[in-house]
């Protein structure tokens, strides 16, 4: 039986490397996103496995049309990869830009407890499974990371609560906390393709599609066996160390 993918995020980085992934592994996939453009070049590439779902995670009513209007084929999700996110800003706490930590809360937070909550029926119904997308920064915090960090932390342990929770029901959750990967990530962070580039220069990181074979592996275990979080750094980034503020 085919199953079924609906992957928050899609139309960039490791959401549309995961739409690919699933993909040409035999899923239907339901891709959502912002950008209409990119949403229908994934369709007219795929095709008839991969429906467009166009809505902002930060609008509740929209996200409820978007799913209301999915046709019957893919209605029955089996897995839901919350992928959706972003971080704004690398200024410290005390001179960052409020609207900044609100646009990343509503979005980390919100728009990902949202879809998580409306899709939780079917997937008990279908001892579905949940795979969150979290990062090193909810462990290891950063010099300017401040709420991005927060947020991730909060999916992290939102993750928990919901293995918790969904204890008995077979739901399993995952989640991925990942390192390094370039993407549009930085680009979107700081607004300046330099900065990217000298971020990821030389440094040999992570791909979107390296996260993109994690999720699919994650999702293809067998019933009975729950990756609860799984940590990817690549070779070349390991952990900071402590900053020391000197007088004089």
């Amino acid at each position: 039986m085919t199953k079924t993918v609906l992957i928050t995020g899609a139309t960039a980085g490791i959401g549309e490397a995961a739409v690919r992934a699933f993909a040409a592994d035999g899923w239907q996939v339901i891709g959502t996103g912002r950008r209409a453009d990119r949403l229908e070049k994934l369709a007219a590439e795929i095709g008839d496995a991969f429906c467009p779902l166009l809505f902002d995670m930060r609008d509740e009513a929209a996200i409820d049309a978007a799913l209301a209007s999915l046709p019957e084929a893919f209605r029955a999700i089996d897995m839901l990869v919350n992928n959706a996110g972003l971080a704004l800003g690398t200024a410290p706490a005390q001179s960052a830009d409020l609207a900044q930590w609100q646009q990343m809360i509503e979005t980390n937070i919100t728009g990902l407890v949202t879809v998580t909550h409306k899709l939780l029926p079917g997937l008990v119904a279908r001892k579905g499974g949940i795979i969150n997308l979290s990062s090193v920064a909810a462990t290891y915090p950063y010099a300017g990371g401040n709420v991005y960090g927060g947020t991730k932390a909060f999916v992290h342990q939102f993750s928990l609560g919901l293995r918790s929770d969904l204890h008995g029901t077979g739901v399993r959750v995952t989640s991925i906390e990942p390192g390094m990967v370039e993407t549009e990530f930085t680009l979107v962070r700081t607004g300046s393709q330099q900065a990217s580039d000298t971020l990821y220069g030389n440094a040999n990181p992570m791909t979107a599609e390296d996260i993109a074979a994690t999720l699919l592996w994650v999702a293809n275990q067998p019933a009975h066996l729950n990756i609860n979080t799984l940590e990817l750094m690549p070779v070349s980034q390991s952990f900071a160390g402590f900053q020391v503020a000197r007088e004089g």
